[in-house]
């Protein structure tokens, strides 16, 4: 398996006949692209079920405040049964290093936010599959969107993002615990926090400035709940123009007169929408390999992935 995030996801994304009708719904970017990239866990509740392929639809019907999944045309209630194989799974899927989900919308098992719920009076409003909900409920600490939350750039940006910074969390996990091993992870991702919540890159600073007052144990805790709080505030052009500016900074005795203009020039470009955060990124990476700034050259912000998932480029 590697070292590549391990990303739970629908079947029916990866092009796989599972789907009610028959229909095949494979989403091409991630299969082919971040399939390269990240590994994947393939789920289908409704055929995990024995249901076949094609079946009767099923939907969620709300009853005296439940919500219930309810077959359409012969009425039967699956619910149990549907609750009982969730319940098998995720005591599989706790097992699994988990850096992510990526859900089918609109399912009635797997929708997250726009599954149809039936009500009596005939209205019907938008819910969360009943699998979708458990894996929300159940790992906080994971990034999670479907299909068409991902058409937007920011969004995409964002989950990749994230699935890479729980996977780097996660396999500095795995060695000894140390202040040192996450005061260097700190360190490493200080842009990148910055560019989401300057507020919560000098909170978390302050949680390891008062590093004796826990355990290691405790303060590993601590990091990851306030790091996932603020990693998912979205960046923005005035923070992203900010985190440029302070890494400017590092090149003031390095740069000629000309080279500082062009800089600020390419910052105020990004600034104003007229070039995407590559362009600057681009330009800092060539200067940071020429000054040999060592503690930049770790900076996820400015390395933060495979060039072919084009991060930087649409935001």
């Amino acid at each position: 398996m590697g070292n590549k995030p391990l990303v739970g996801i629908s079947k029916c994304l990866l092009g796989e006949n599972v789907r009610y009708n028959g229909e095949i719904k494979l989403d091409y970017y991630l299969r082919d692209t971040l399939g390269k990239y990240v590994n994947y866990i393939p789920v289908c509740p409704e055929v995990g079920l024995g249901m076949s392929v094609p079946r009767e639809a099923i939907t969620l019907v709300e009853n005296k405040e439940q919500i219930k999944l309810i077959t359409k045309e012969t009425n039967k209630d699956i619910t149990e049964k549907m609750n009982s194989w969730i319940q098998k799974n995720l005591e599989y899927l706790s097992n699994k290093k988990l850096c992510g989900f990526i859900f089918k919308s609109k399912s009635p098992s797997c929708g997250l936010n726009d599954a149809e719920v039936r009500r009596k009076n005939g209205i019907t409003k938008d819910g969360t599959g009943l699998f979708a909900r458990t894996i929300v409920e159940s790992f906080p600490f994971i990034p999670i969107t479907d299909e068409n939350q991902l058409n937007s750039p920011q969004i995409k940006e964002n989950f990749i993002e994230q699935i890479f910074l729980v996977n780097r969390w996660k396999i500095m996990k795995e060695k000894t615990k140390s202040i040192k091993n996450l005061t260097d992870f700190h360190k490493s991702h200080k842009y990148l926090i910055m560019t989401h919540s300057p507020e919560g890159l000098k909170k978390l600073g302050r949680l390891l400035a008062k590093q004796k007052e826990y355990s290691v144990t405790e303060l590993y805790d601590r990091y990851l709940e306030l790091l996932i709080k603020y990693i998912q505030k979205p960046t923005t052009l005035k923070k992203n123009t900010n985190v440029l500016m302070h890494l400017m900074g590092y090149f003031k005795k390095d740069l000629t007169y000309q080279e500082k203009n062009e800089l600020k020039y390419l910052i105020e470009q990004y600034l104003f929408e007229h070039i995407p955060l590559i362009v600057p990124i681009t330009i800092i990476n060539h200067y940071v390999k020429k000054h040999k700034k060592t503690y930049l050259e770790n900076q996820v912000f400015l390395n933060p992935g495979h060039p072919e998932l084009m991060l930087r480029n649409h935001v």
